[in-house]
């Protein structure tokens, strides 16, 4: 069995956090201390509170004076309400608190049902319960109880370097199970940003949200995590960072994405990518393909379907990369169009060589309509070859007169300088200049 203390300040808090429970009917009491419970079993928080304070001193020092505590018998542990109350109540004399007001709770929220207790450290008279190695006390308490009532001993699961991660499993302990995840994928994976932390996240069904805000003229800025199904819809009351950890924190996490910079190495992943993405037949191949080296991909969608996020996730060098940090041919416009807009790529022209296109003569300048070719002409163009070739195609061009680069990609063959769009401007106007202006009657 673990025992979990929280001590705050805040007593309304911590019965409204039980109250909730009811409301959902996810908890209800078991017993009380010194508390009137209604008949009816509806529980009026302030009423409660109020019933709390009778047995505190109006005026005191101690700024926490509310002990909030948890018992989490094992999972295999299958016991009655009864039992529940009669753990809860041994369990706080034996820690001091017998004679304390206090009320005991059984949560059912999650499959591993357990216990919650508040009550407050200050006795009547204003001063504060002995708390001296309040943790190490309970712990010793704990373990007197499984003993006694022979229950399962609580082990704390050790995380190794080899300990597979999974989905949450909604019918475990989802908080210790997202927990876990968390811690471990901290210290294995290397990520810069929240939405590449989110990408490796996602592989396990939980999401990070990061939460901005002031709170009693205070600004605060924090992580809340969600447990989700495989679409990506929560399903269990989200945790903030305090609740899982520090590891899990917005400090902690903002400094692993510190330390990532330095120790990141792309040209691993850029290689492999790159590789498969010259030989995807489509997505779906894309994906497979990338899993054969043991890297995963990550998409975001518009509503529309269009890809407007990749993550690449590989496994082998522990990295998380958002596709622009591979590079532009990698970026998610860029896999967008390769997968969902084909004709948008470019074709492959490793030469560079700009291609010829004549436009027709309906769509040439006014100053070459005389232009026409005669049998001559053609007759040359059609015996000749190589060299001969491109200089029929620059005295073609030569019969336009002034007009540059009509055809594009013909500069290949002329001399001289090519079309300056900057350069003719400029001598336009200068042109206007000589002419001087031009005056309107």
């Amino acid at each position: 069995m673990v025992a979990k203390i929280s001590i705050g300040s805040s007593l309304y808090g911590a019965l409204a956090y039980n109250g909730e429970k009811m409301n959902k009917e996810q908890g209800r009491v078991l017993g009380a201390n010194k508390i009137i419970l209604p008949a009816d079993g509806q529980i009026d928080i302030a009423r409660m509170v109020e019933n709390f304070n009778d047995f505190m001193p109006k005026t005191g020092k101690t700024k926490k004076p509310v002990l909030h505590i948890s018992l989490n018998p094992h999972p295999d542990d299958r016991l009655s309400e009864q039992q529940y109350e009669i753990l809860a109540r041994e369990y706080l004399d034996k820690l001091g608190f017998g004679e304390q007001p206090y009320i005991i709770y059984k949560h059912m929220d999650i499959d591993r049902h357990h216990i919650h207790i508040v009550t407050v450290n200050v006795n009547e008279q204003g001063k504060r319960l002995n708390q001296d190695f309040l943790f190490r006390r309970s712990k010793r308490i704990t373990t007197g109880l499984e003993e006694k009532y022979n229950l399962h001993k609580a082990q704390r699961e050790k995380i190794t370097p080899d300990m597979p991660i999974r989905k949450v499993d909604p019918s475990g302990d989802i908080k210790r199970q997202v927990a876990n995840t968390v811690k471990m994928v901290g210290m294995r994976y290397m990520f810069q940003t929240i939405g590449e932390y989110n990408a490796i996240l996602s592989l396990y069904n939980i999401r990070c949200e990061q939460t901005d805000g002031r709170v009693n003229g205070r600004e605060y800025h924090g992580l809340v995590y969600f447990a989700t199904d495989d679409d990506g819809k929560t399903i269990a009351t989200p945790f903030k960072a305090s609740r899982l950890g520090k590891f899990a924190s917005r400090t902690a996490i903002d400094s692993r994405f510190e330390k990532a910079k330095d120790k990141i190495e792309v040209a691993p992943t850029k290689r492999n990518v790159d590789d498969v993405l010259a030989n995807a037949a489509d997505k779906s191949d894309f994906i497979a393909k990338l899993k054969v080296r043991n890297i995963d991909v990550v998409f975001r969608y518009t509503d529309e379907g269009r890809i407007y996020g990749v993550t690449f996730i590989d496994h082998g060098t522990m990295t998380v990369l958002n596709g622009s940090r591979l590079g532009k041919e990698f970026s998610a416009n860029a896999i967008n169009d390769r997968f969902n807009n084909p004709a948008k790529v470019p074709v492959n022209n490793p030469d560079n060589i700009t291609p010829i296109v004549v436009p027709p003569l309906e769509q040439m300048p006014e100053d070459t309509t005389s232009y026409s070719q005669s049998p001559t002409d053609t007759e040359q163009h059609t015996q000749s070859s190589g060299g001969q070739h491109q200089s029929t195609i620059a005295q073609s061009v030569s019969d336009f007169g002034d007009y540059d680069l009509l055809i594009p990609g013909l500069d290949l063959f002329q001399p001289g300088q090519s079309f300056n769009p900057d350069e003719e401007e400029f001598r336009r106007r200068m042109q206007r200049k000589k002419k001087g202006p031009r005056h309107r009657f």
